[in-house]
Formats: structure tokens, C-alpha cells, sequence
């Protein structure tokens, strides 16, 4: 569809300049001064051209340049134009543009474009530290980064997808200071635990330890200390509690689709950047403090000072930072850096690209903050040590053990066949599209319980439409229904029901191009829902594998394939499973 708005604001802003050089206006008719809307109404046409704004220069009411330019453009384009009241209209040859879109859209990859094509695009996302399980938080921020790496790469940019493990610092040293206290030697095999919820207990441990022992923050700092001096014993302790909390955090990356390309350690770049910020100072983009600290003056964007050195010598979090993106391009030059971290953070990164700018790295205008909200509980915040998070492994088992009883309620089990693997894909249907479905940068507070509705919508509900979808097919090649007797007719999808799918469909291209722009995932989660109540309607009014009419049955059983097709790849998209049957 885009291709023909695109070919009719030419047509129209051609006609219109036309009309001004006959007049002798002088006009600026460009195709950037045209609106074009979609009418109300199926009857009132399929595209709309406002024309208020032309009246005062053409010195003409918007009705008669509406019926002006309709008179000239008869026979012109795709389509028909036809004058109503201050609009011209655009009305579609319906059945044409439907063979288009059911020829395109049973092809795979449909709605994949080469809008980025020869764009090599950075992104990092996740993050985890090593003394915690993932949390909701994580779920949030890790199917925000996977789904738009997708939709970057269906609209033909080179991604490389990376995560910055948080593998040092006084927090990890935290949790191995409370396992000293209380692990007495034991292993997560040793009491049967994932071994990042095992790491993570004695991460919520050291609020009991604090308790014991007033001196339990200095002794963490010490131990930090000890291991930066590379105190052998410390080291052991660090390296196992880590491979502990990396290989369960893997693990639930591998439950949840959740991959990448490549892993940074913090542990090996965190001293990275102090020679940038040597530069940096020898060159006058940063100064020397009275207390003898490195700092930037961040008055040009509308900030006080950052400090980039300690007095010290040594490094911040920012210093590493600096190092580690000069490190990254140097390692795969991209056109574009996206860092997926929660709006906590926007100060950081807004300093960090100043400050990358200001050494005088091109390449710093194209990073990029992909900022969220944070995900709250009902009754607050989430706080790891107090224990009060949602842990996202055990949200998961809650939900798919919740579906599970649902699909047994209805006695589907035997003709599901592995019904704990359905349940699962509709756990991860549910958190991943309602983490999805609102804009990144919004807050949002999460309800197990709407997640995993049927209606509404929610991530099942789109999966229950595919999966409906792909009963009737099975149904139509055993032999059911006349679908299999008649033609596929695109003419007989003008009628405004089916145009309506018609129309959703041809879009579905334009929403992924739009959600890459944008690095939204929400626009493909809207467009999904979308076509699926849209669906959901021609269903329920519509008969489809039992029509009368063979033709009729074999044309809307086409289109049900269309939006079955289109739902697969969406869902794809936001790291959603489809599901054949539910």
C-alpha cells in the first residue's frame, strides 16, 4: 500500500501544480505539502486528500479544487479519484490490489524490507550482574533488545547483538562475602538449585550478615580491593560463583529465545579508558581539578562537571565506558551504537556521548540511548536484597504452569500432544507481549494475570488466532469443507469485509519498516493486535472452510493464510512463538 500513497501524492501534487501554472500561481506543490488520510468510512474511499490548506492560494473553495482535480485526473492512476466535499478521494481497484497482496504476502520473509540495507548497527542489551538471577526488569530490557535486533535485520541492517556481563565490583563481592559466611563450601548441585537463584541467595543473605556485622560493607570493599590486587584465593571464590551465576543466567537467556553475538566481561575492560581521558586532558577536552581529579566541564550541554579521574588515579564507571565504545568501533566499525538500559540512566549517556564527541570521534553522533521504563509490581518498586522482586524464572513456571490447568480444564492434552510445551510457549507469548506492547520509554506495572488472558489484548489471544488459523488449514487438506474445490478469486475480497483484512495486511510491511525506524517494537504488537480482532470479526460473521460457495471458501481460507502468515512473522519479530495448535 505504501507504493500506491506513494504514487498517488505524486499524481495529486503534480495535478496540483498544473492547475497553478495555468492560473499563473506561483504554487509550491510538493509531494511534502500534501496530507493524506484515510476516510472514516469504506464507502467514502481508501484514501483521502484534504484541501483546506489550498484554498486561499489557488483562490478557491476546497470543493471545487476537490471536483478540479478529479476532473483531471480520470483514468490516471491506481485507481479512481473522485471529489468529495473538501477532499479528493481515492478509491482503490480493490480486486487488483488484492492479488498483489495475497501473491506478496504467501511469500516468505513478507513484511521484511531493505530499508537499512548496508546499515551496520551495534546493540547492547541486557547487562546482567553476576550476583542475581534475572528479574521482570531483565525480561523487559532483554525481549526489547532481541525484538528490535529482528526488526532491524528484517529491514535489512547487519546486527550484531552484545551483552556486557557486570562481573566485578563491590555488589558481586557482596554476595561471595555472604557465601564465605554462610556457603560452607556447598555448590548449587550440592542443594539442587539453578545456579544463579543459588548465587542470588546469598546476594539477599548479605542484608542478614549486615545485621551480624556492623563491619560487613568495609569487609565487601576489602574483599573488591583484594581481588583487584589478584589475591589468589579471592579470585578462585570469584571465578566460581561467577561461572555459577553466568550458566544459569544462559540458561534462562536460552529458555526465553533471548541470544547474542558477542560477550564482554566487565572484569576485562574496566580498565579501559583512563589513556582516552590522558588524551583527552592533553588536549584541553577535559581539565585538572584543584583536588587533582580529571573532570569535564559539561556547561555546553547544559550541565555542571563530571568527574572522569579520582584524585586517585583511579577510574569510574564513565572511564570505562569511554574506553569500551572506542574499543567496540575499533573492534566492529558500526554505523550506529543502540544501548537498550532503563531511563535510570539517561544522564549517563547523555555526558558519555558529549564526551566522546568532545575527543573528537565522529562516530559518537550515532550512538543511541534506547531508554525504557521500569517494571513495577503492584505495590511498588522492585528491590533484589529485600527479596521483593519477580523473579523471571519463577514467573515463568507460574504462567505456564497456569496454562497448563487451563489446556487440562479443557481437555486438550491429548490433542495438543506435549502440552507442557504449549503451556510454555504461551508463558512466554504472555510476559513478552505485555512487556512489549507499550511504548519503551513508558512505565508499566506488570499483571500476571492480564498477561496470560485469552482476550483481549495480550500475547495469547494473537497466538489463538495463528493457531485457529492453522486448524482450518489442516481441516481444508483433509478434505473438509468446499475450500478445496474452488479457485482462489481476488475479486471476491472487494466486499468491504474482506478488504478490511486486505488493507491490514498490505500495511503489516510499513509497521515493520516503521517499528525498525523508531526502534519500537510496539508498532508490530499493535499491528498484530489489530489484524487479529480484525480477523476475530470477519470469523465470527463470516463463514470461511464451510462457505457455500467453493470459490468463497477457497478466496477467504487465501486470506486467512495472509493474516496467519503475517502473524507468524510479526510474532517472530517480538521473540513471540506461534503456535500451530492451542
Amino acid at each position: 500500500m505504501k507504493h500506491i500513497r506513494e504514487t498517488w501524492k505524486v499524481t495529486v501534487s503534480e495535478a496540483l501544480g498544473a492547475m497553478a501554472r495555468e492560473k499563473g500561481l506561483d504554487i509550491a506543490t510538493t509531494v511534502d505539502n500534501l496530507v493524506l488520510e484515510t476516510p472514516p468510512k469504506p464507502e467514502m474511499g481508501d484514501m483521502g486528500f484534504p484541501l483546506f490548506v489550498w484554498s486561499k492560494a489557488f483562490r478557491m473553495g476546497p470543493p471545487q479544487i476537490a471536483i478540479a482535480l478529479a476532473e483531471r485526473l480520470a483514468g490516471v492512476g491506481p485507481g479512481t479519484a473522485k471529489a468529495i466535499g473538501p477532499y479528493l478521494n481515492i478509491f482503490l481497484d480493490r480486486a487488483a490490489v488484492a492479488r498483489t497482496v495475497l501473491d506478496k504476502s504467501s511469500r516468505p520473509g513478507y513484511g521484511s524490507s531493505g530499508s537499512l540495507a548496508g546499515t551496520r548497527i551495534m546493540i547492547e542489551f541486557s547487562s546482567p550482574n553476576t550476583n542475581k538471577p534475572l528479574h521482570l526488569g531483565h525480561l523487559r530490557n532483554d525481549v526489547l533488545g532481541e525484538s528490535v535486533s529482528r526488526i532491524l535485520r528484517a529491514n535489512g541492517a547487519e546486527v550484531l547483538k552484545i551483552n556486557l556481563i557486570n562481573d566485578r565490583g563491590v555488589h558481586i563481592c557482596k554476595s561471595m562475602l555472604s557465601y564465605m559466611a554462610y556457603g560452607g563450601g556447598r555448590t548449587p548441585q550440592d542443594e539442587g538449585k539453578k545456579s544463579d537463584h543459588f548465587v542470588g541467595d546469598y546476594y539477599v543473605k548479605f542484608n542478614e550478615l549486615k545485621m551480624a556485622d556492623e563491619a560487613a560493607e568495609e569487609k565487601a570493599q576489602d574483599l573488591l580491593v583484594r581481588w583487584e590486587a589478584g589475591d589468589a584465593q579471592v579470585i578462585d571464590l570469584w571465578k566460581h560463583m561467577n561461572e555459577w551465576a553466568v550458566s544459569g543466567i544462559k540458561t534462562t537467556y536460552e529458555r526465553t529465545g533471548i541470544s547474542f553475538d558477542k560477550y564482554y566481561y566487565e572484569s576485562q575492560i574496566y580498565l579501559t579508558g583512563k589513556e582516552e581521558v590522558q588524551k583527552g586532558l592533553a588536549n584541553g577536552a577535559f581539565f585538572k581539578a584543584e583536588d587533582g581529579s580529571v573532570r569535564i566541564d559539561l556547561s555546553p550541554i547544559g550541565l555542571d562537571e563530571k568527574v572522569l579521574l579520582r584524585k586517585d588515579g583511579t577510574s569510574i564507571y564513565m572511564t570505562q565506558d569511554i574506553g569500551l565504545a572506542i574499543h567496540r568501533h575499533d573492534d566492529w566499525p558500526f554505523d550506529r551504537l543502540i544501548y537498550v538500559v532503563a531511563n535510570e540512566q539517561q544522564y549517563h549517556f547523555k555526558v558519555l556521548f558529549h564526551i566522546l564527541e568532545r575527543l573528537g570521534y565522529e562516530w559518537a553522533k550515532n550512538l543511541y540511548h534506547l531508554s525504557y521504563g521500569l517494571v513495577n509490581l503492584p505495590e511498588g518498586r522492585m528491590k533484589t536484597r529485600e527479596g521483593t522482586v519477580v523473579d523471571a524464572d519463577a514467573l515463568l513456571d507460574t504462567l505456564r504452569d497456569t496454562a497448563l490447568e487451563e489446556i487440562q480444564a479443557k481437555g486438550r492434552e491429548e490433542a495438543l500432544g506435549d502440552a507442557a510445551d504449549i503451556a510454555e510457549k504461551v508463558a512466554l507469548g504472555a510476559v513478552h507481549y505485555y512487556l512489549i506492547q507499550a511504548t519503551p520509554s513508558k512505565d508499566m506495572i506488570f499483571n500476571p494475570q492480564e498477561s496470560l488472558s485469552f482476550n483481549g489484548d495480550t500475547g495469547p489471544y494473537i497466538q489463538y488466532m495463528g493457531a485457529r488459523i492453522s486448524s482450518m488449514l489442516r481441516k481444508r487438506d483433509k478434505g473438509e469443507g468446499k475450500a478445496s474445490d474452488g479457485l482462489v478469486r481476488p475479486d471476491l475480497l472487494a466486499k468491504d469485509a474482506e478488504w478490511e483484512l486486505v488493507r491490514r495486511i498490505a500495511a503489516y510491511p510499513e509497521a515493520v519498516e516503521q517499528a525498525g525506524a523508531e526502534y519500537n517494537p510496539a508498532v508490530v504488537a499493535a499491528h498484530l493486535y489489530d489484524l487479529a480482532s480484525a480477523f476475530s470479526r470477519f470469523y465470527h460473521d463470516n463463514p470461511i472452510l464451510n462457505s457455500d460457495d467453493p470459490d468463497t471458501a477457497a478466496t477467504r481460507l487465501a486470506l486467512a493464510d495472509s493474516v496467519r502468515n503475517v502473524m507468524k512473522h510479526g510474532l517472530g519479530l517480538l521473540c513471540i512463538p506461534f503456535l500451530e495448535a492451542m
